[in-house]
């Protein structure tokens, strides 16, 4: 059977355990029609880069498919009829990936870059060694302005 990676969008007002139950809805489409499901992935809520049906933000799903075509061609029927559904994609793969997808690999990265202390440059470390303390630097600067006005007086 061919392999698909199918991702929907659902709205941001529609809560995690519905997305789970829409997930979980899908699925048993699939398998009903002889298909297997192998991995699901749940991305959590993302910002879209343009709004979708007044949406801003969207729950992100990823579902590793192995079925007919006319499976998915079923769940892509239902996911337009569904009004909490914004967008799907399907696509067919040559084999499907083994672990953690890249969106999940991703926010594994940045747990860990927070644990670190990392901001969003990373961890710049000490930086007294760039410039000198501010102190030192309007002390300098009041001592030139004192030489500036010493030889407008005269």
């Amino acid at each position: 059977m061919p392999l698909y990676e199918h991702v929907f969008l659902a709205r941001q007002d529609v809560s995690a355990q519905q997305v789970e139950e829409l997930t979980a809805q899908f699925k048993g489409v699939i398998e009903q029609m002889g298909g297997t499901v192998p991995k699901t992935e749940y991305w959590g809520v993302k910002s879209l880069n343009f709004r979708i049906r007044k949406n801003r933000k969207a729950h992100f799903t990823l579902m590793n498919v192995d079925a007919p075509a006319a499976a998915l061609m079923e769940v892509e029927r239902q996911q337009r009829i569904n009004e909490d559904v914004l967008r799907y994609l399907t696509i067919r793969v040559d084999e499907l990936e083994e672990g953690p997808s890249a969106m999940m690999r991703k926010v594994e990265r940045d747990r860990e870059r927070d644990e670190r202390g990392g901001g969003r440059f990373g961890d710049r470390g000490d930086r007294f060694g760039d410039r000198p303390p501010r102190r030192d630097r309007d002390d300098d600067r009041g001592e030139r302005l004192r030489d500036s006005n010493a030889g407008t007086e005269e």
